[in-house]
């Protein structure tokens, strides 16, 4: 019997797809629109570059990001993605896409794999870029949602082993044949996810993710210059 399961194109968002980091990008521009000084924006993700440098793990880092959206309108952030969407086209001068990754992506999209992209980052900015790529789903990090504000919790962390396991259970139920599908990734956080196809693509010069492309044969786009 032949299988009906067509293959799918799975990409991380952040310096992947995109030249930015979009909860970054996100939040200052969120910020801005509120009315808050630059030094709101520069205190709230000091704390997370400190965080980081102290080893903290980056699914905490990632929790620790939605509890500064605390009562925030869930309407009003999609709104506010959408609006920082158009603003960050007439910023990035070359382009907010990663040519090489744009381009490999539309291509599997053309030929009739599903595209799904796979982020820690949430509905604000995801949803406008998944809109306007074609992209059939989004696997990010879900923000609890009560009574239409976020809460600053989240259900888990789009991650590491999480992407992974994200994917492989997304396949069966949207019919996708992972030996026959693709994935995109920029970081080593991305492994999971790159393990879990039959297509691994690394995306940029990660270390780990170098070392691993040399020497399973998986396949290296470049990431070409990115906006910290």
């Amino acid at each position: 019997m032949t299988s009906t399961a067509r293959g799918a194109a799975f990409s991380d968002v952040d310096e992947t797809l995109i030249r930015v980091k979009s909860m970054f990008r996100f939040l200052e521009f969120h910020l801005r629109l509120r009315g808050e000084p630059p030094a709101t924006y520069e205190r709230l993700t000091g704390e997370l570059r400190q965080a980081a440098l102290r080893g903290v793990p980056r699914d905490e880092i990632n929790r620790h990001y939605y509890r500064l959206l605390r009562g925030e309108s869930a309407s009003r952030l999609a709104a506010a993605g959408r609006r920082w969407f158009a603003a960050e086209w007439e910023e990035q001068k070359d382009g907010l896409y990663l040519p090489d990754v744009e381009e490999a992506l539309l291509a599997h999209r053309k030929g009739g794999r599903a595209l799904i992209l796979v982020s820690g980052s949430f509905f604000a900015p995801l949803d406008p870029i998944a809109a306007d790529i074609g992209a059939e789903a989004v696997l990010a990090t879900r923000p609890v949602i009560r009574r239409g504000e976020l809460t600053g919790e989240v259900l888990a962390p789009m991650i590491g082993e999480t992407k992974g396991r994200a994917v492989r259970l997304a396949a069966p139920i949207a019919g996708l044949d992972l030996a026959a599908s693709w994935a995109y990734g920029d970081h080593s956080s991305d492994l999971s996810m790159l393990r879990a196809v039959g297509h691994p693509v690394v995306v940029g010069d990660d270390p780990e993710l170098a070392f691993h492309a040399t020497t399973a044969g998986w396949a290296r786009l470049t990431a070409g210059p990115v906006r910290r």
